[in-house]
Formats: C-alpha cells, sequence, structure tokens
C-alpha cells in the first residue's frame, strides 16, 4: 500500500530512474496528491460537459453513472487509489481533494435530488446514505469488474443505475431485459 511504498519503489514499477522520478514528484505525497486531484478535476469536468444541454434529471442520473463508469474503467488504478488514499494525505493537499471531491459528490446529489423531485418522491430515506451507496456501487468495481469478461461498460452502467433507482429511490427503472448482463453485454 501506500504507506509502505517508497520512492525508490516507484520509481522501480515505473521503470524510470529514481532521479527521474524526483524530477518531476518531490514525494511521493505530491503523486498522490496528484493521482487524487485530477482523477477528480476530470470527472467533475467532465461531468459538467456532458450534462450541458440535458434537462432530464434520469437522463443526467444515466449521463453521471455512465461517465463514471466508463472513467474509472478505463482507469481502474487510479480508482483504487481514490478509494482508499485520500486520508494518506495532509495539509493543503488534503484540504484541495477533498474539496474537489465534495464538489462532485454535490453535483451527484443535486441529480438524485432532480431524479426524485421529478417523480414526486420524498424518501424516507437520509438522502445523503442513497448517494453514498450510489458511489459504492461504483467505486467497488475494480475488486470484481473485469471489462473482458463482464458485461460492456454501458451496459453495466445501465444496471447500476437501473439497481439504483428501483432498489433505492423506488422508481421504476428499465426492465431486466433491457439491462443486458452478458459477457458482450447484449
Amino acid at each position: 500500500g501506500y504507506e509502505k511504498a517508497s520512492m525508490r519503489m516507484l520509481a522501480k514499477a515505473a521503470g524510470v530512474s529514481l532521479a527521474g522520478l524526483y524530477h518531476y514528484f518531490e514525494s511521493k505525497e505530491k503523486i498522490l496528491f496528484l493521482i487524487q486531484f485530477r482523477t477528480f478535476n476530470s470527472l467533475l469536468n467532465g461531468l459538467r460537459e456532458k450534462l450541458h444541454g440535458i434537462d432530464d434529471p434520469r437522463e443526467q442520473l444515466r449521463v453521471m453513472v455512465r461517465a463514471h463508469v466508463q472513467y474509472f474503467v478505463a482507469n481502474m488504478a487510479a480508482l483504487k487509489v481514490c478509494s482508499h488514499e485520500l486520508d494518506s494525505l495532509a495539509g493543503e493537499a488534503y484540504e484541495s481533494t477533498r474539496q474537489i471531491r465534495r464538489q462532485y459528490y454535490d453535483l451527484t446529489r443535486q441529480i438524485v435530488e432532480r431524479v426524485l423531485a421529478a417523480h414526486g418522491v420524498r424518501p424516507a430515506f437520509d438522502l445523503h446514505v442513497a448517494v453514498m451507496c450510489l458511489f459504492g456501487m461504483l467505486n467497488w468495481l475494480y475488486r470484481w469488474y473485469n471489462p473482458r469478461r463482464g458485461p460492456t461498460p454501458a451496459a453495466l452502467a445501465e444496471q447500476i443505475m437501473a439497481q439504483f433507482l428501483r432498489g433505492v429511490l423506488g422508481l421504476p427503472g428499465p426492465s431486466p431485459a433491457d439491462t443486458p448482463v452478458t459477457p458482450e453485454g447484449g
């Protein structure tokens, strides 16, 4: 894990010299910060761009889930780091990363709130818990998902969204027949 990793180990794993690594990064903390911050900055800005012009809340949720899945399927190592190492940061690096992650959470929560409002649903549950459950489904992919054997990222995103809408929010989602789970994704 991060705590046991040294700059020497990182250089070896990256196939670069230790001096070369230090030329670009003054510490492993800087590397961790850049992974965390750039990941969430990319997610947040990418989501904002993709949401531009989309008014339907369910479509906004679909776009969010699909973008999150597609980003992390392409960047599984970053997903693992972002899921486990935030608390390894300190000071300004921690605060900057926490803030960008919070912005991403807030945007997602607003989307979920709009979905509820569009369907006249007043949740009898804690909305924070519901949003964190959604992130739990999305962020645990690195533990079990293999795009070569599982559904396509698009089919996976659709199933996650359908389960979230049906299970957590109690809203109808695509029927199981509309949510392929075959290795080919349908």
